[in-house]
């Protein structure tokens, strides 16, 4: 099932630079980047987050389609606050893995959406569309997922399934690390995603790839003890990149910032929130200001004092533009 519709995608200036994290909704933020009793003012946590950011990555519509009503909410929240902010979101799992891809390899063979799926996705999707605020859909695969000829033909499908929405694949294996990929998502202006993740195996290493309008960067964390072998899967996600790190991947951002026309930075490490200051941190030093943060961040992680400043001496709304590119 392919589809021509046209969907609404939003305006960014060139060398568009958006700095964020990876989802937004976690109870162990509470009290660390949201102030404490957030839920009982009844305030949404975008309406805190777009304060910061310009960009956040939906991570529940990996999990299952998103709900119009609750995309177009999350749409009107950011936009009361920052009429710049711009989501990406990731795309259904039952596109990219397999049904049992904690137990087995994922392949094309062992993938099966259905046109169901693809219904209820797209619906999802075009609610944030259709508002002007879907900035990419992330098209991410696991590392089992390699560079084969039948995973070459699925994944062609696959783009030309999701053509009228700006795409950005994820391939954590090193195989598609080559020119022949780079040339075919070229020629399909499909973004590459470069990842920093423990370099495990075959893992994709650190790339700074740009091969479409949307330049595209997820930092994951490297923590190479627990990625696979820790039974809470928030173990993989509780680590702090510290400067010097964040300085090669700085160096990387504006790299792929000079080529692309917007470039999306997301951090992922969201255990206690390290993905809001790491991602804060970045933003300071690309922009080569200070930042606003939440007072709570701060008191939890004191150096990021070196970048940012609580969000009270900035006034009501700490966003603005977004991040403008400093080459």
């Amino acid at each position: 099932m392919e589809s021509s519709a046209h969907v609404r995608l939003p305006q960014v200036l060139s060398n568009d630079l958006r700095i964020g994290t990876a989802g937004w909704s976690y109870k162990d933020w509470e009290g660390i980047f949201y102030p404490s009793g957030m839920q009982r003012r009844k305030q949404h946590p975008l309406e805190y987050l777009a304060r910061f950011f310009d960009t956040t990555e939906i991570n529940t519509s990996f999990y299952g389609p998103l709900k119009p009503e609750l995309a177009k909410l999350w749409c009107r929240k950011v936009e009361a606050v920052n009429k710049n902010f711009l989501f990406t979101a990731k795309l259904y799992r039952a596109f990219t893995h397999s049904p049992m891809s904690l137990m087995e390899p994922t392949s094309a063979a062992s993938i099966r959406p259905t046109d169901e799926d693809e219904i209820r996705t797209r619906e999802g999707l075009d609610a944030i569309a259709n508002e002007g605020k879907l900035g990419a859909l992330l098209i991410q695969f696991p590392v089992s997922f390699k560079n084969t000829s039948l995973n070459r033909e699925y994944l062609e499908r696959l783009l030309r399934q999701f053509i009228e929405y700006p795409r950005v694949v994820e391939v954590r294996h090193s195989s598609w690390n080559d020119a022949d990929t780079l040339a075919s998502f070229t020629q399909k202006n499909v973004g590459f995603c470069n990842i920093d993740q423990p370099l495990l195996g075959r893992s994709l290493a650190p790339t700074d790839h740009v091969t479409g309008t949307i330049g595209y960067i997820r930092l994951h964390g490297r923590n190479y003890e627990q990625w696979f072998d820790s039974d809470n899967r928030n173990d993989r996600y509780n680590y702090l990149y510290n400067e010097r790190e964040l300085t090669g991947w700085k160096e990387r951002i504006q790299s792929v910032a000079e080529r692309a026309q917007a470039t999306y930075v997301i951090t992922n490490n969201h255990f206690e929130s390290k993905a809001g200051v790491n991602a804060l941190e970045l933003k300071a030093m690309i922009s080569g200001k200070r930042v606003p943060a939440p007072p709570t961040l701060i008191q939890k992680y004191p150096d990021l004092r070196s970048f940012a400043d609580p969000a009270e001496e900035f006034g009501e709304s700490s966003s603005g533009p977004q991040l403008p590119f400093l080459a």
